[in-house]
């Protein structure tokens, strides 16, 4: 059965059109991932679905009675003041409403009578009938299970305000799926969330009866949940039906396909206008008899004139990164023994032994508290009790990249690391995407990609040899990751990452560092070799 159809959809913002004639169709229960360029229209698309936009032209359709919920990236500022619990079982407003009158009802009933007691129990019984068949006695046994498996059952008595990123993220969708929909629309649903979160919303969200539709630059989470790949780009889709993995080779194949017909019909074109040539000059050779060449090269230029020439393949626009380090530095590049650490009461580290050596490309992992991105601030302030390595050089992305001085422009800050004449500067911004206008850009103004990607360029005027990054494909689209893992695979320097994108540090990692009980536990190899690791031990 069809829940979705897009039907030529078109989608304009004033001037800039993003969506262009878009159809597609999920079926029920069909598991989709929208993918594609930051800005292409992925996030637009859901919010048509739930009739937040509306379209420019063209039509929408949602199977009639399905019921559409929709987790947004971005957390409900104007929950700040509402106990947690309180905002959960709002998802049963209903239902709570209708028991409160079941209450009333049964206060009426202890003091009427007669007919008047006949009537209310009447009304009673018939309340009481559409109360259990909407659920109304499972209510708490599903606020439990939710919340039981979402481990959330010590946020229950705060305040909204009060959550992390990832808590709140976990609280929006506790109360959307509370309310039972038939379409589930996700938004960035990974965002904030450690590796055991992930992991079991991996497999609730596999195996449950919804019709469910991702938005998500995750592409480990991609693999594991979507069955089918739409992917906008242009303003134009493209279906591909199968996982993450399953595009990407699809793809790949389609584009070099497309590429090698371009270049066989251009070959052709190329042929076809040098006979003409050919024979108009052995028309001009043979007057007054060459009549027949000049009527065989007009034939060739009817049939050039009504070729359908393809257009060449559209190439992605990438960043050209290459971190380069000229000095080595120490082999040991960061070395703890017996390391202590804590925030207030709460003690983080006991007495744990940590050494990267030179070339290392390690990814430090844990659950949502457990220390990393303190660790990693300790480092880079230089806490005395974290030796670093002599002639080390450290280059540091933090999780919020905030500017020394927000009001200057793009190239201004850019300015400040890059030698060499004007015009080298902006052109070596244009292979960061930062184009004409843009360079001028204040850097309060800039997106999270964007501040990012500025990062990066100052990074790379710099002889680093340890790149440390904290979460750094939050807020990068999917190409600029693939740009990024590419990069530091080839850097001859030394990594310490922390990560939650486990596709990132597959491509990346030699060893992953797991924060567990408060000490460091070394796995050699990526994520994927971790988990073989855990559940060896398991066994």
């Amino acid at each position: 059965m069809l829940e979705i159809v897009l039907n030529n959809v078109n989608k304009s913002f004033g001037n800039k059109q993003v969506l262009k004639n878009v159809n597609f169709e999920i079926k029920t229960n069909e598991k989709v991932a929208l993918i594609g360029p930051n800005g292409c229209g992925k996030t637009t698309i859901l919010k048509m679905i739930d009739k937040e936009e509306n379209p420019t032209s063209g039509d929408i359709f949602i199977r009639r009675d399905a019921k559409v919920e929709m987790l947004t990236q971005y957390p409900r500022e104007y929950l700040n003041e509402f106990i947690v619990k309180d905002i959960i079982y709002d998802s049963f407003k209903e239902i709570q409403e209708m028991n409160n009158k079941l209450k009333e009802l049964e206060n009426e009933m202890n003091t009427a009578e007669g007919d008047k007691l006949n009537k209310i129990i009447n009304k009673y019984s018939s309340l009481q009938e559409k109360f259990i068949r909407i659920g109304g006695y499972e209510i708490d046994s599903k606020v439990d299970k939710l919340v039981a498996a979402f481990k959330v059952n010590s946020l229950m008595d705060k305040k909204y305000k009060e959550l992390s990123g990832g808590e709140k993220t976990i609280i929006n969708l506790i109360t959307i799926l509370l309310k039972d929909p038939d379409i589930l629309l996700l938004d960035e649903p990974t965002n904030h969330l450690d590796i055991d979160m992930l992991e079991w919303l991996e497999k609730f969200l596999s195996s449950c009866n919804k019709t469910i539709v991702i938005v998500s630059h995750d592409r480990y989470f991609l693999d594991k949940v979507a069955k089918k790949i739409i992917l906008i780009d242009n303003g134009e889709e493209e279906i591909f039906n199968g996982n993450y993995s399953y595009f990407l080779k699809e793809n790949e194949d389609r584009v070099m396909r497309e590429f090698n017909e371009y270049k066989n019909q251009q070959k052709q074109i190329e042929a076809m206008k040098k006979k003409i040539k050919r024979l108009k000059e052995w028309g001009k050779l043979a007057y007054p008899c060459g009549e027949k060449f000049f009527r065989r090269a007009a034939s060739i230029e009817k049939r050039l004139e009504k070729m359908d020439v393809l257009d060449k393949p559209k190439q992605d626009e990438s960043i050209n990164l290459a971190f380069s380090t000229n000095q080595r530095g120490s082999n040991r590049i960061i070395e703890l023994t017996n390391y202590n650490m804590s925030i207030g009461d709460k003690e983080l580290f006991n007495k744990v032994n940590l050494l990267i050596k030179y070339q290392d490309k390690v990814c430090l992992m844990g659950k949502n508290g457990t220390g990393k991105s303190t660790f990693i601030k300790r480092l880079i302030s230089g806490d005395e009790n974290i030796k670093i390595g002599p002639q080390i050089k450290i280059g540091y992305i933090p999780q919020e990249i905030v500017f020394e001085d927000e009001n200057i422009t793009v190239i201004e800050e850019a300015r400040k690391y890059f030698e060499g004449y004007e015009e080298h500067l902006r052109s070596a911004l244009v292979k960061f995407l930062f184009y004409s206008e843009g360079i001028f850009t204040r850097l309060n103004k800039l997106s999270g990609g964007e501040r990012l990607r500025l990062k990066l360029f100052c990074l790379m005027q710099q002889d680093n040899n340890l790149l440390v990054l904290d979460e750094p494909t939050n807020h990068i689209d999917i190409n600029t990751k693939e740009i990024l893992e590419e990069a530091l695979n080839n850097y001859s320097g030394t990594v310490l990452v922390v990560s939650h994108d486990r596709y990132f540090i597959n491509k990346i990692a030699t060893r992953i560092v797991m924060i567990e009980n408060k000490k460091l536990i070394n796995y050699i190899g990526n994520y994927d070799d971790y988990k073989r690791e855990i559940e060896r031990i398991k066994e």
